[in-house]
C-alpha cells in the first residue's frame, strides 16, 4: 500500500472512529442492554452494533479489505493481504458502569512474506475526553494531530506503571505476582480497564510502562504500533489461544530493569 493510500485509510478509520465515539458518549449514563456476561467481563448489544457501524463505514471506503473483530469477522481475514482489526469498544465494563475510561481502536494490519500479519496504521479513539491517537508505519505518531513521545524516565522509582487483569486463571496470577513485585519499585501502580488506552498512554507520556498477558490481537494492534511509532518499545508474546498475547511496553528506556525484576 503506497503513503497516499495509508494516508487515506488512516482518515477512514479515524472518521469510523468518531463516528462511534459519537455513540459512545450519547450512551455513557444511558441504561445498557447486555447481550452477554462471564466471570471478569460482559458484552454489550452496543457493542455489536459499535462494530456494524465500523464495518460499514469502511467497506463503504475499502471494499477489498476485510475485518477482523472482537464481535464479528470477515472469513476473509485470514487471508487477505490487509486486513482491519476492530475493537468497538475497549474498556467495556467501565463503559457499561458509566466510567468514562474506554475507547474504539481500529488497527489496519498487512499481510508480511513470512505469513504473519503487522500493523501499518493505527487509531485510538477516547471519546469522553476527544482525544484521537493516529499513527502509520514509517511516520509519527500523533494524538489530535500534534507529534507525541513517550517519557524518558529511566527508573522504575521515578515511573508510573499500569498493570491489566485478564480473564484466564494464568493471566490473573501473572498480573497478582507482577503487582507485589512492582508496588514497592515504582512511584505508582494503576489498573485503569482498558489496554488500548494504557498502550496510548505509553506512547503519550503518561505511563511509562503497561503490563499484561492475555490480551487479544483487537486490544493491541493499533496501541502497538503507535508506540513504536513514537519511539517506545513493545514486547510482545503470542499465547496458546487464538490472537492472544502478552505484552510488556514501555518508554523505550524501562526494558533491562523490567526485564531484571519481573
Amino acid at each position: 500500500m503506497n503513503p497516499t493510500a495509508l494516508r487515506k485509510a488512516l482518515n477512514s478509520a479515524s472518521e469510523a472512529a468518531r463516528e462511534v465515539g459519537e455513540l459512545l458518549r450519547k450512551h455513557r449514563l444511558r441504561k445498557k442492554r447486555i447481550n452477554v456476561t462471564a466471570a471478569h467481563d460482559l458484552k454489550l448489544a452496543l457493542d455489536v452494533q459499535s462494530q456494524r457501524i465500523i464495518t460499514r463505514y469502511l467497506a463503504i471506503r475499502h471494499p477489498e479489505i476485510p475485518v477482523l473483530g472482537e464481535e464479528e469477522s470477515d472469513p476473509e481475514h485470514e487471508t487477505a493481504a490487509y486486513r482491519w482489526v476492530v475493537d468497538p469498544i475497549d474498556g467495556t465494563v467501565n463503559f457499561a458502569s458509566g466510567i468514562p475510561h474506554s475507547c474504539v481502536s481500529i488497527a489496519l494490519e498487512a499481510k508480511s512474506p513470512r505469513g504473519n500479519y503487522e500493523s501499518v496504521l493505527g487509531v485510538i479513539y477516547d471519546p469522553f475526553v476527544d482525544e484521537l491517537w493516529t499513527a502509520y508505519r514509517g511516520g509519527p505518531a500523533r494524538r489530535n494531530g500534534r507529534k507525541i513521545s513517550p517519557s524518558n524516565h529511566t527508573e522504575l522509582a521515578q515511573s508510573m506503571v499500569s498493570l491489566g487483569f485478564a480473564q484466564s486463571e494464568l493471566s490473573l496470577a501473572t498480573s497478582v505476582q507482577n503487582f507485589s513485585v512492582l508496588t514497592p519499585r515504582v512511584r505508582k501502580l494503576r489498573i485503569m480497564g482498558s489496554a488500548a488506552l494504557a498502550l496510548a498512554y505509553v506512547a503519550d507520556g503518561r505511563f511509562d510502562a503497561y503490563i499484561e498477558a492475555g490480551l487479544r490481537r483487537w486490544d493491541i494492534a493499533a496501541g502497538r504500533l503507535i508506540i513504536e511509532c513514537s519511539g517506545g518499545a513493545v514486547e510482545c508474546t503470542p499465547l496458546a489461544g487464538p490472537h492472544e498475547f502478552a505484552v510488556r511496553c514501555h518508554n523505550g528506556r524501562l526494558g533491562p530493569e523490567l526485564a531484571r525484576v519481573l
